[in-house]
């Protein structure tokens, strides 16, 4: 029998690199398979060393959302490249990316740019706690906010697929200082803070959580949020690495018409560059070195080609027209996927919003981690692998986003629900 090039791959890479991915949910292992590898990518299809195509819906996990390889975008990155790719210094780039960041979420009165969404939100929790002058932060059981110390308690996206509640290598002490309450419970929040009075620095929380799945929140909460927030002088922190720029252009909170003290931003903003920003009120935001002394700082920060890939992302998503043209595909494939569990008989729920969304195999709906832990996580991994037989490539963990670009076409829904209709034929 012969083995796949992606096989021998893999075996090497064990080898050499723990578990042979370097991010876990690549390992493929929560749906029971070995990972493929990648050699090419265009539009909305991803193609793997033995040749075999699939339609992406995984988008590198939310940054192609004008899919990959986008002809304007690459033409920039290849006029940019020519000027050399590292220089150590500040360019006119990183102040047009970030005046184009604050005039759409104005917000971000002052920002800094960093190389991803985890160093932005770490940088942003120490800034508020520098800001604040307290120790102690409010996160929600289910959000992920990048593998900071401070985070990685009840956190979602991998932890969750991996059945990890927290991680090795967090000292106790530093664990103690974040508070933990379920997504959507204000009465929960405003119990902590009676709790622990002149203690906390901020709420963080992902508006759109994206990492135990999609799960919205329910009426009044962000705005419940902002105002517990505000009545105990703790500053609010929007995640907003995967929603912003995705929700809108504007991100959720344009949409939702609330208010945070600091936003964090990635993916998008760097276009599929490693890219990451955090900013917000100006009298927050001047506490940072040099200006203040709170300190963050990154040799890669600011990159050019970052900052070119990301700028000519923004500027094409300015149209408004784009979203949406890709929210009304993810409406039709949603409505089809949920046509399809029904005359099959199987029990799902979808969550959705504006171009992301996350197929649960649940009876109820999901609203938080405890009812997102209640997936049929098994029924997942028997979809994944046969719509992943069919060419259609969905996130390997039920707890992860799916997300549909600009690339994808009416085409690629007829044969993503093609394959739905014998993936839905479950055991």
């Amino acid at each position: 029998m012969k083995v796949s090039k992606s096989k021998k791959i893999f075996a090497k890479a064990q080898k050499v690199i723990p578990g042979g991915v370097n991010s876990p949910v690549r390992a493929f292992k929560a749906v029971g398979l070995e990972p493929f590898f990648v050699s090419q990518a265009r539009g909305a299809k991803i193609y793997d060393v033995d040749g075999q195509v699939y339609i992406d819906y995984v988008c590198s996990w939310g940054p192609m959302i004008l899919g990959h390889a986008h002809p304007q975008v690459r033409q920039a990155m290849t006029k940019a490249l020519a000027k050399g790719w590292s220089y150590g210094a500040a360019t006119e780039l990183e102040v047009r990316l970030a005046q184009l960041i604050s005039k759409a979420i104005p917000s971000m009165e002052m920002i800094r740019l960093v190389n991803s969404g985890t160093e932005a939100t770490m940088s942003a929790i120490r800034l508020a706690r520098g800001f604040t002058g307290r120790d102690k932060i409010i996160k929600f059981a289910g959000c992920y906010h990048g593998h900071g110390d401070s985070f990685l308690v009840r956190a979602g996206s991998g932890t969750i697929t991996f059945g990890i509640p927290d991680s090795a290598g967090i000292p106790k002490a530093i664990a103690e200082t974040t508070l933990v309450a379920p997504y959507n419970d204000l009465e929960a929040v405003r119990q902590l803070f009676v709790q622990n009075p002149a203690q906390i620095a901020a709420v963080i929380v992902e508006p759109i959580a994206g990492n135990m799945g999609v799960v919205l929140p329910r009426e009044g909460f962000l705005k419940g949020l902002e105002e517990i927030c505000h009545e105990h002088g703790a500053l609010l922190i929007f995640d907003e690495v995967i929603s912003g720029f995705r929700a809108s252009f504007g991100g959720v909170q344009q949409l939702f018409g609330v208010t945070p003290d600091l936003t964090c931003l990635g993916k998008i903003i760097g276009g599929g560059m490693p890219a990451g920003a955090y900013g917000g009120r100006r009298e927050i935001m001047e506490k940072i070195a040099p200006l203040g002394p709170v300190y963050q700082a990154g040799t890669l920060s600011g990159n050019p080609i970052a900052m070119t890939c990301g700028l000519a992302t923004l500027k094409i998503l300015q149209d408004k027209k784009i979203y949406k043209k890709i929210n009304k595909l993810t409406d039709e494939l949603c409505q089809g996927l949920t046509e399809i569990a029904q005359r099959k008989g199987v029990p799902c729920r979808i969550n959705k919003f504006s171009s992301m969304f996350t197929l649960f195999f649940a009876e109820e709906d999901v609203f938080d981690y405890a009812s997102a832990k209640k997936a049929d996580t098994n029924k997942y991994a028997q979809f994944f692998q046969k719509m992943l037989k069919g060419g259609i490539w969905f996130p390997p963990s039920q707890f992860e986003a799916c997300f549909v670009s600009l690339a994808h076409t009416e085409k690629d829904m007829a044969q993503t629900l093609k394959a739905a209709a014998t993936a839905f034929e479950l055991k």
